[in-house]
């Protein structure tokens, strides 16, 4: 339960943090990045010796266990915000989110590696991703409509959402095993021997729980090390605060590409979208109704359909089976025109 409170309460971690002395945190944050390392690692052999075992494609594992476990701090961040009445950090941790696992994380991914289209998934679960996020749009300019003063994701909202989730979660099993060959990754044949079952979900669950506590501790650990050498608030906020609650996605993208199986990375990144819109801003708007600033409607909502409705563009455009390296760019140079945007215009984080 302590972990859990660490991960969850953001107050309660930058407490403990401020107490070490620098050198101390120096070394926290050297441990926390072999960690992370070491983490990401076990994860992806987990995924890879479990699609092996079970038939399940590592795509569709990349969509579901991984991105619920990598999504699962920031929703525990989201519910305490709602909770403790920061509503704009439980609704911009999700919306921010999207935009960084997409236009950062899948941006970086097709830039570093040749990554394939599962169109079979993706024409799936992608249309999941695109259609929750645009969902939330509508939901939220109908509540602007409506509201006679500020508008609100209300409870019946979120509770709606987490049965949309639900929903997803089973269908993306059932698509899988539906599939057949088509969902198969291309590449998966391996003549090893298999490893136990029991220790592919021991690697993958144990990995998944190292990098989300190690990212929990190394960012929190850095920023207090920037304050200290004078980096003004403002800036750590938009910087390293930001990217830190993408981070694990960051890494299992990183690893998956490095080991040789970027169509985890693209699973993950569906997958965290979805759940980011309909687990983490559904689990919030149940906590606690959620309102919803203006920012939202001229800035991160906007940023977030451009991002979403290129890369589902992009699935439809690659007929050849591979995304392309300058649709990497493309999205990476979005995400960075919008960080830049909104430190400019000093609009608050969407990010978490």
């Amino acid at each position: 339960m302590v972990v859990l409170r660490w991960i969850g309460d953001e107050t309660l971690l930058n407490n403990l943090i401020a107490g070490f002395s620098t050198y101390a945190l120096l070394l926290i944050a050297v441990v926390s990045i072999i960690v992370l390392s070491k983490g990401a690692d076990w994860m992806i052999d987990g995924v890879v010796d479990l699609a092996r075992r079970t038939g399940l494609p590592k795509i569709v594992i990349g969509a579901t266990i991984i991105s619920l476990g990598t999504t699962m701090p920031e929703a525990f961040v989201s519910v305490m915000a709602a909770f403790m009445g920061n509503p704009g950090l439980a609704l911009g941790n999700g919306v921010g989110s999207i935009i960084a696992d997409t236009g950062l994380i899948f941006g970086m991914t097709c830039i570093l590696a040749v990554v394939p289209v599962n169109r079979y998934i993706l024409n799936r679960t992608g249309w999941c991703q695109v259609g929750s996020a645009t969902l939330l749009v509508f939901i939220s300019l109908g509540a602007m409509l409506l509201a006679k003063s500020e508008p609100m994701l209300t409870r019946p909202v979120g509770i709606f959402l987490l049965v949309l989730l639900g929903i997803y979660m089973y269908m993306t099993y059932v698509w899988a095993r539906q599939g057949g060959d088509l969902a198969l990754d291309e590449g998966d044949e391996d003549d090893g021997e298999l490893t136990g079952l029991g220790k592919c979900w021991f690697m993958l669950l144990g990995g998944l729980f190292l990098v989300v506590l190690a990212a929990r501790v190394l960012v929190p650990s850095a920023s207090e090390i920037a304050f200290r050498v004078g980096v003004p608030e403002d800036v750590i906020a938009a910087t390293m605060v930001a990217f830190g609650t993408s981070l694990p996605e960051l890494m299992a993208a990183i690893t998956s590409v490095r080991k040789g199986h970027p169509e985890i990375a693209v699973g993950n990144v569906v997958g965290a979208d979805v759940l980011n819109c309909l687990f983490v801003i559904g689990a919030a708007s149940t906590a606690r109704d959620l309102a919803i600033s203006p920012n939202f409607f001229h800035f991160h909502f906007p940023a977030m359909l451009i991002i979403l409705w290129s890369f589902r563009v992009f699935i439809s455009m690659n007929k050849d089976g591979f995304f392309k390296r300058w649709q990497g760019v493309y999205l990476l140079g979005v995400y960075l025109c919008y960080v830049v945007l909104q430190f400019a215009m000093n609009i608050g984080t969407a990010h978490g």
